[in-house]
């Protein structure tokens, strides 16, 4: 997926339909508020609006791992990473993201971890 300066979708590949749901047709131009938690969109724009000012984002070689939720209304966990795309005047004038669906590996880490405290929950009582 690739968003321009004001956040308004210009790229939305097959793989974006497949993973979300929406066309090509219902993602170009809108912004990427029907894929973000209503919760989480002001903390969302506030970076990408920083991110567009300054040409900088702390996430340059990071894979975020964040919740999403698709066209259905399933949440979702998703992990990008993110490029910037410049201008020829060097500026910041879009933002390319690769995205991954890891909702089953989100969701069997979860049940691994409740297991996990649980055990160690029986442990301690039995000592």
């Amino acid at each position: 997926m690739v968003c321009d300066a004001t956040g308004a979708i210009i790229l939305w590949n097959p793989a974006c339909e497949r993973m979300f749901g929406f066309t090509e047709a219902e993602a170009m131009g809108q912004s990427m508020d029907f894929i973000i938690p209503e919760r989480l969109r002001g903390r969302h724009w506030e970076g990408y609006h920083k991110t567009m000012s300054s040409g900088i984002t702390k996430y340059g070689t990071d894979v975020l791992r964040v919740p999403a939720v698709d066209k259905a209304g399933r949440k979702m966990s998703i992990a990008f990473s993110v490029a910037l795309l410049y201008a020829p005047d060097g500026k910041v004038n879009a933002i390319a993201s690769m995205i991954r669906d890891e909702t089953s590996h989100y969701t069997q880490e979860q049940v691994l971890r409740r297991r996990l405290t649980e055990l160690e929950a029986q442990l301690a009582k039995s000592q």
